[in-house]
This record gives structure tokens, C-alpha cells and sequence, in this order.
């Protein structure tokens, strides 16, 4: 099945302020900082690649206006990176309304192979990377007391077993189990904390980093017999952030077309 059309924004964020983590690359957090913007939203990035932060900063100011848009390095693992990260956030724009913790990191290799440092390193960006940025937006968001959104990106390998993902399936499951452990705590101040999983949303550096045939074979299992756009992953993400979903919190939504 050929690619849906791209949908245009309706204005669904207006005058919010977001932060997208690991938004500056071609993958789901660039797509959704995109679609937050087209939809209203003011946006700070964060990303842990200097360069890369600074030229989607540009790129997405130039074509949106400079008022609108600001990043920053922000490695998640770093704690004083993520404070900085929100620091910028609230200067730039007053606000903050919604946060999306898109900051991830995957690779394929079997237990028997796997060192401590190669777990570490994927618990500590994907899980434990997710709990600084969750625990920094809550504190924040809960002082203005005007409510707000939090979207966790998960994976459906949270739910899935897949050989070679023991590290990245374990840390997604926890998104998922942080996510609604967080709502709870979050909901007495009309703060909302929800994920989405997405299956196989195909960007340049998953081709990059996934062996050989790998991605035809996955596609072939999803029920449209493609990958997703990122940007289609992004469409969930906007309503999740957006008051569409407002009695919906603590749940992940499964962006796939193959049953978890």
C-alpha cells in the first residue's frame, strides 16, 4: 500500500510551548517538532549532536520564524544538559506546555554477546534518560499549575520479543511501566502522561544501522506491507499532546498494523 498524503496542520496546539529531546535528525523527533510547529505550537529542541541541533534550529526558523523555534545541545544522560534544556524552554517562550521524550538509543546484539557497558549505555539513554526528562518536566509543570502533556516515545518491542533487542526491548518496557506510574502521580494536577509504541517508522540512520534485509523482512509482517513515515508516528504524538485526547492518560498506543 502506497503512502497516505501528508496532513496539513489544524492549528490543534496553538500558542503552546513544547520540547522535543532528540529532534534534530530526520527520525520521529525531527518529524514531530515539525508537526507540533505547523500545528501552533512554539518548540525548543534538544539533541545530543551539536551541529545537527544547530542546522534544524535554522532550518525549521527559517521556514517558521525565529520566534517560534530554539534548541539546544542536550545529551539526556547528562543532568545538567536536561535542566538547561527546560532552562531554555521557559526563557525563550514563558511556558511550557507539552514535553516529548523522543531520546532513544537501539542497536542489535544477542545476550551471550552483550557487555555491561552496551546495556548500560541503551538503559541509560532510553529509560533512564526518559525518567530525568519526565522528572524535570513534572516539577515544572506541576509550579504553573496550568496542567500540561507529557508523550513518552516507547516501542512495540515493549510488547514484542525480537532476537538481539534485550537491552532496547527491556528499556522500552520500562518507558512504558514509567509512563503510567508518572500519570498517576501527574493526574491530581491535570497533568496527563501518555506513549506511543511504534513498530517500523523507516528513516535514514535506521537503514543505516539495520543489518542487511532486516527492514524488508519487518515491513512484510505490518499489515500495509510498509514501513511508517515518520511523520505518521508524529500524527499520534500531535494527538496525544494535543485536547483531543483529554481523558486519556497513562496508556500506550500501539502505532503499529501488526497486533502487539
Amino acid at each position: 500500500m502506497s503512502t497516505p498524503e501528508y496532513v496539513r496542520g489544524h492549528g490543534l496546539l496553538a500558542d503552546r510551548a513544547a520540547v522535543v529531546t532528540a529532534a534534530a535528525g530526520s527520525g520521529v523527533g525531527g518529524a514531530t517538532a515539525r508537526r507540533l510547529l505547523e500545528e501552533g505550537a512554539r518548540v525548543v529542541i534538544g539533541d545530543a549532536h551539536p551541529r545537527r541541533t544547530k542546522e534544524a534550529v535554522a532550518c525549521l526558523a527559517a521556514e517558521f520564524g525565529p520566534d517560534r523555534v530554539d534548541g539546544t545541545v542536550c545529551d539526556v544522560t547528562d543532568e545538567q544538559q536536561v535542566r538547561a534544556l527546560f532552562d531554555l524552554a521557559e526563557r525563550a517562550h514563558g511556558r511550557l506546555d507539552i514535553v516529548v521524550n523522543n531520546a532513544g538509543l537501539g542497536g542489535t546484539c544477542e545476550l551471550t554477546d552483550m557487555t555491561d557497558d552496551q546495556w548500560a549505555t541503551v538503559i541509560d539513554v532510553t529509560l533512564t534518560g526518559t525518567f530525568r526528562c519526565t522528572r524535570a518536566a513534572l516539577r515544572r509543570l506541576r509550579a504553573t499549575g496550568r496542567g500540561g502533556v507529557i508523550v513518552n516515545n516507547a516501542s512495540v518491542l515493549g510488547w514484542r520479543a525480537q532476537a538481539g533487542q534485550g537491552h532496547y526491548a527491556a528499556a522500552k518496557a520500562g518507558v512504558m511501566a514509567l509512563t503510567r506510574c508518572a500519570a498517576l502521580e501527574a493526574a491530581p494536577h491535570g497533568i496527563r502522561v501518555n506513549a506511543v509504541a511504534p513498530s517500523l517508522a523507516l528513516h535514514p540512520h535506521l537503514a543505516r544501522v539495520t543489518p542487511p534485509g532486516l527492514l524488508d523482512e519487518l515491513a512484510a509482517r505490518e499489515a500495509f506491507g510498509r514501513p511508517a513515515e515518520p511523520w505518521e508516528m508524529a500524527n499520534v504524538i500531535v494527538f496525544l499532546a494535543s485536547d483531543y485526547s483529554s481523558y486519556l492518560t497513562g496508556e500506550t498506543v500501539s502505532a503499529s498494523s501488526q497486533h502487539p
